[in-house]
């Protein structure tokens, strides 16, 4: 009886620990407050209790699995891996989640032990890569409570660091400072990020960002933005600096990583410059935040309005021509009835004959506000002819000086990536290196086009200076791809205030603003990206900005300017000219044919008789 009575009482014991453990793993994920998939693979309990862990956990709506990892990472931040020190499997599950990176951001774990207990399994926790990022959770357990440490280390060849997480005594109690992981592990400890520099305008660039003395702002503006910025996210973060620099922002050549995108895929940097987000580059980094504005764009000014339209039909709408036709037209008619009746009373060499033709050429004088050497002579004539200029020479004025402004205005004309494909203006780009990559990668047949009208095969590409680039896109009719904050450097200090009322730009990479690359699974990207906000929304970012970077320039006054008329500009007269010729001569030739037929004719007749 009485050893049936110790048996019933160690049972008891037993079951009680075991509920308090369970209790123990709910309450904990309770306190998470977040969608969680519990994955206990390697537990040694008993079946019964692995029962009534997930019967438990089922009613508060958590899943449990003892299998592997799911296939799909879209449930990630659901994952908490549970693992008890207590059991033999223990050390292999651990080994498995270094070798396998399962301790990095998102992936949560909750470690059971004894407390007191340093065994070889514990030895084996203490070696695992628990880095600063990493949420792992060591629940030492007392013969009445649980005591929680997180554990973490602020750099892979650190030392295992540790804070205190709260305790479970029947309650828990979390005496975490603050939920947020950032807000509790923001001191790296003076561990060293280094940052990839990417320098393309200037060698000099290197000596003026080191020094942040803010001279040859033309040159590389943006990479000295990003420097700023990440010298003061490493202050947040106490972190040590340290640099690299790189010759060009990374693209695949042969299959391979170039550039700063290579510094971090192999590791030699953290972070880099700002760039901008390929789909190809996401395999590698992960983008946290815009720092600086890096805008590729075509600069270039409208081309003058003559250029794209017939600016001489362009003073007045179809309307008005319609009237003018009309008018143009009776006033012919009305002058070829009165100069008829004329030719009846009498007759001079300077007056009209009575023909349509006398009348339509005194008409077309009148429109065009030029003498004829033939008028009426009498009264009605001479009324309508003096109406008739009077009415006309209004019309004159307002057509020349609707004219005058029109040979002085921009087109507008091209607002489009497919509108500058396809003008006839010549196409560049900026003789630096990543302008042999960006303008490449494209299919579409728009994209393809520009690409070959900037390097055409078999001849020399379109690569200028940024100088000589500005220089062209004042001169006219060419357009420039280049980062754009340069280009307007440059024009603020050569254009005229007339000169850029008409400047236009173009997306040709039609993509957002770069972003500051980190390595894909970096322990310090969570870090990174809330300090970077935490810089932008205090305004420093923005001054950064302001300080750097020129704007596009604006247009003040649409000061007007002496433009001289080319040839260009009256190319619909002179074709109307040469039409004009063509026609005359044609004329030319029917009178002589006529003239030669006609004389034939009476010369036949003559004989005749």
């Amino acid at each position: 009886m009485r050893s049936v009575l110790v048996f019933m009482i160690i049972i008891k014991v037993v079951i009680g620990k075991d509920d308090f453990t369970i209790n123990f793993i709910k309450s904990f994920i309770e306190n998470e407050r977040k969608p969680t998939h519990l994955i206990y693979n390697g537990l040694c309990w008993e079946k019964k209790m692995e029962l009534n862990l997930v019967n438990e956990l089922f009613k508060y709506g958590v899943r449990c699995s003892s299998s592997n990892l799911p296939r799909s990472t879209n449930q990630d931040h659901d994952l908490m891996f549970l693992v008890d020190l207590d059991c033999p499997d223990s050390e292999e599950v651990l080994r498995n989640a270094s070798s396998n990176n399962l301790f990095r951001f998102p992936f949560r774990w909750l470690v059971l032990s004894k407390a007191g207990l340093m065994d070889h399994r514990n030895a084996t926790l203490w070696k695992c890569p628990v880095l600063i990022s990493s949420d792992l959770v060591l629940a030492e357990e007392n013969e009445k409570e649980f005591v929680l440490t997180e554990l973490y280390r602020s750099s892979p060849d650190g030392p295992m660091l540790s804070s205190p997480r709260g305790k479970y005594n029947g309650a828990f109690l979390d005496s975490r400072p603050h939920r947020e992981l950032f807000r509790r592990r923001r001191d790296l400890m003076g561990h060293a990020l280094v940052m990839a520099n990417v320098i393309q305008d200037s060698n000099s660039t290197k000596e003026h960002l080191l020094k942040e003395d803010r001279l040859e702002l033309q040159n590389d503006a943006a990479v000295k933005i990003c420097w700023i910025a990440a010298r003061h996210a490493f202050e947040m973060l106490n972190a040590t600096r340290r640099h690299i620099f790189s010759y060009r922002w990374g693209y695949k050549v042969n299959g391979e990583w170039s550039g700063m995108i290579q510094d971090i895929k192999s590791n030699r940097a953290d972070l880099a410059t700002n760039c901008v987000l390929y789909s190809e580059r996401l395999d590698v980094v992960t983008f946290t935040d815009m720092v600086a504005p890096l805008r590729m764009r075509f600069v270039f000014r409208q081309p003058p309005l003559a250029y794209v339209s017939n600016i001489f039909s362009l003073p007045f709408s179809s309307n008005v021509w319609v009237a003018i036709a009309v008018c143009t037209a009776a006033s012919t008619l009305t002058l070829c009835l009165t100069s008829h009746w004329e030719t009846k009373v009498e007759k001079n060499p300077t007056q009209l004959d009575g023909s349509i033709s006398d009348a339509l050429l005194l008409t077309l004088s009148a429109v065009a506000q030029q003498g004829c050497f033939v008028e009426p002579k009498r009264a009605p004539g001479r009324i309508l002819e003096w109406f008739l200029f009077t009415a006309l020479m209004a019309l004159y004025a307002a057509y020349s000086a609707n004219i005058v402004v029109l040979l002085q205005a921009p087109s507008n004309s091209i607002k489009s990536l497919s509108q500058l494909a396809a003008s006839k203006i010549t196409l560049a780009a900026n003789d630096v290196d990543y302008s042999r990559f960006v303008l490449s990668p494209y299919k579409d047949p728009t994209h393809v086009h520009i690409y070959r009208r900037i390097m055409p095969e078999g001849e020399k590409p379109n690569f200028y200076h940024i100088h000589e680039g500005v220089e062209k896109i004042r001169q006219g009719l060419f357009a420039y791809h280049s980062i754009v904050e340069p280009v307007y450097r440059r024009i603020e200090e050569t254009f005229l205030e007339q000169e850029k009322c008409d400047l236009t730009e173009v997306d040709f990479v039609n993509g957002f603003d770069a972003f500051t690359p980190v390595k894909k699974d970096s322990p310090y990207l969570e870090m990174l990206r809330v300090v970077y906000k935490q810089i932008r929304e205090a305004g420093v970012q923005g001054a950064l900005i302001k300080r750097f970077l020129v704007p596009k320039p604006r247009c003040v006054g649409e000061m007007s300017a002496f433009t001289s008329v080319g040839l260009l500009d009256i190319q619909p007269v002179l074709v109307f000219m040469v039409y004009g010729l063509l026609l005359s001569v044609l004329i030319a030739i029917g009178e002589i044919v006529v003239h030669k037929v006609t004389k034939r004719c009476s010369i036949k007749k003559m004989r005749k008789q």
